[in-house]
């Protein structure tokens, strides 16, 4: 199971990172991606260097994309011509996009969202065609989650989907999540 996680400036830490470490103990292997530069700055001045640059991966080596949010984080991968292709060719491919905060935003903004139930950050709720308000939603190869509160669900509901109940259940105790 290999897993991108793409980072624009200005990404949402505890989200990118949160994601990172469970699916990793989870036994995935997980790429971060920079998506200018390797050096990437988060919406709180947090710099992380990356694992890869996105001129430097086939996207079609992986099977999962997850989009941290984070502002101007979200808006930076929303430019992104070749993440939002990346994001298209998933889709197609009925590969599993993940997207937390603001980052749903962008599957709406070019059309993965229709016909889709979905959850983003409170307040964003109205630019979504069937939002939900819950902390995750699964919708298809489609997993929404809220905001950095809710990213542990989110990676643990990621972990669930693609290795089994029994392997989210037992990381979630191992990391004494309530």
């Amino acid at each position: 199971m290999k897993v991108m996680i793409p980072l624009a400036e200005g990404f949402e830490e505890i989200e990118a990172l949160t994601v990172v470490d469970v699916l990793r103990r989870a036994g995935m292997h997980v790429d971060t991606i920079g998506v200018v530069g390797s050096v990437i700055e988060g919406s709180h001045g947090i710099r992380v260097m990356t694992d890869k640059r996105i001129n430097q991966i086939n996207p079609n080596d992986y099977d999962i994309i997850v989009l941290p949010g984070g502002s101007p984080g979200y808006q930076n991968l929303a430019r992104s011509g070749i993440i939002t292709e990346i994001l298209k060719n998933f889709n197609r491919q009925n590969k599993m996009i993940a997207a937390i905060c603001g980052a749903p935003l962008i599957l709406a903004q070019i059309g993965i969202l229709e016909n889709r139930k979905a959850t983003v950050y409170p307040g964003f709720e109205r630019k979504l065609p069937y939002p939900r308000d819950r902390p995750v939603v699964v919708d298809n190869n489609i997993v929404t989650s809220q905001a950095p509160g809710t990213a542990m669900e989110f990676a643990l509901k990621i972990v669930e989907l693609k290795l089994g109940a029994s392997a989210a259940k037992k990381l979630k105790e191992e990391l004494v999540v309530a």
